[in-house]
């Protein structure tokens, strides 16, 4: 890890996600939404709103995943980050969040609740510093990790990318 990163790492205290990466929730409000008020997949209440900072590294990714909640990407440092989101109709599309506009880049990103997503850094040797913000607010609980053979089963056209962004 070079030492930009790992100053990022320990100035913020940043710990290792289970997705990839690493992270550190900065904010989650105090108010509540009660779960009668929410979906019934909701298991219980949850906070309006959670933030994190989230920090990857060209040499790892953020495997598939998804959450019962929108998630809005901000960018913050570094190298452009790839956002690799598989919608509910299948269809695949590769977003880009960075500064680079003329790029095709766009500095915010929301991923739709229900959507797979996975994110890698667009650059060798390098990170991508961002922050997502979830609402209603975040719990491991709305967290789901892909399974790459069961994720692969369904959606067999978007294979290539599913096994370079799963882990098993």
């Amino acid at each position: 890890m070079s030492q930009e990163i790992q100053k990022l790492v320990d100035s913020l205290q940043l710990l290792p996600h289970p997705e990839g990466g690493f992270y550190k929730e900065v904010y989650r409000s105090e108010k509540m939404i009660a779960k009668n008020a929410l979906p019934d997949d909701f298991s219980g209440d949850r906070s309006y709103c959670t933030s994190i900072y989230f920090l990857l590294t060209s040499e790892n990714f953020s495997a598939f995943h998804r959450i019962k909640q929108d998630e809005i990407w901000h960018f913050y440092g570094g190298s452009s980050l790839s956002v690799h989101v598989i919608d509910a109709a299948g269809n695949y599309t590769e977003h880009k969040v960075g500064m680079n506009f003329n790029n095709g880049e766009q500095p915010q990103l929301v991923v739709p609740a229900g959507c797979w997503f996975a994110s890698s850094v667009s650059e060798e040797n390098s990170y991508a510093f961002v922050g997502c913000t979830v609402a209603p607010g975040f719990d491991f609980e709305d967290f789901e990790l892909a399974n790459r053979s069961e994720l692969t089963s369904e959606y067999p056209l978007h294979s290539s990318i599913i096994h370079r962004l799963t882990r098993e």
